[in-house]
């Protein structure tokens, strides 16, 4: 399998796959969207009973919000938290702290908010390094009233998808068969048809020809070879050849994310060896 990258942005990407087949190219965005770690809150610790406010604030706040509390946990739980893979291991598998939570293994948050006010995500307040302060800082959570306080501390740690989808680093992760559309010159005589029906708009007659402009941005809906009255045009999907697209949600790099599926993808080929040999 080949990997040829098309398109490489911090929060997306583009990519080539070739001499692979439909279950290489499955395999890859299945590791894409639930085997790539990422950090995201696991436990929320409300503080409950009455808020003072701030220094010249004489104001009564109670720890109350229109929303259950488990809600909000849920909620905080899908915010994308900024994720460094080489400095954060598995809980459960730390050897530090032995799963009971230290800095190599989890990030402590605190928010604390007096209404009336909405909270964001930007509220959440790393304890201690700000480089891993929330990137999409206005992701409503709750809209406070007067008098009602949010005071919470919030404990982020390493997971997969395969668990919970709140550490899902990616969205709109998909693949389609890398387009080839042939024109046979011999039975084209330009009528224009296929340029007029094409609904991406990617063919175009120059020089007394109909050529393609764009190839990749081909969606294979055959409009262009069902229209053309003298079946000059034929579009296919090559089937060892892909095109690969997704996004992360900021808690990694789109580059990141796909060194990490790679490195998964790996992991889970030389298990199955593993297992065969063993049965042998």
């Amino acid at each position: 399998m080949k990997v040829k990258i098309r398109e490489l942005q911090e929060r997306k990407a583009k990519i080539v796959i070739s001499d692979a087949n439909p279950t290489l190219a499955n395999a890859l965005r299945r590791v894409l969207i639930a085997d790539v770690p990422k950090l995201a809150i696991e436990d929320v610790e409300f503080h409950l009973g009455s808020i003072a406010g701030r220094e010249g604030d004489e104001g009564e706040y109670e720890s109350t919000t229109p929303l259950f509390d488990e809600i909000i946990a849920h909620r905080l739980g899908l915010i994308p938290i900024p994720t460094d893979l080489n400095l954060y291991n598995y809980r459960e598998q730390c050897e530090t702290c032995d799963g009971e939570g230290c800095p190599n293994c989890t990030v402590i948050y605190s928010l604390n908010k007096k209404g009336p006010c909405t909270v964001y995500s930007g509220d959440l307040i790393p304890v201690g390094d700000t480089d891993l302060s929330v990137a999409d800082k206005y992701i409503p959570i709750v809209k406070l009233t007067e008098n009602q306080a949010l005071l919470i501390y919030a404990i982020a740690e390493l997971g997969t998808a395969n668990e919970h989808a709140k550490w899902q680093p990616t969205s709109g992760v998909g693949y389609k068969y890398y387009p080839s559309i042939e024109i046979d010159e011999d039975k084209c005589d330009n009528c224009g048809e296929c340029v007029s029906k094409c609904p991406i708009d990617i063919l175009e007659e120059k020089d007394g020809k109909i050529i393609v402009t764009d190839l990749e941005r081909c969606k294979l809906c055959h409009v262009c070879d069902e229209e053309c009255p003298r079946g000059a045009i034929d579009v296919l999907g090559l089937e060892n050849k892909f095109i690969l697209r997704y996004e992360t949600d900021g808690s990694l790099s789109a580059e990141e994310v796909l060194k990490q599926s790679l490195i998964a993808l790996v992991d889970k080929f030389e298990n199955v060896i593993e297992m065969v040999e063993s049965i042998e």
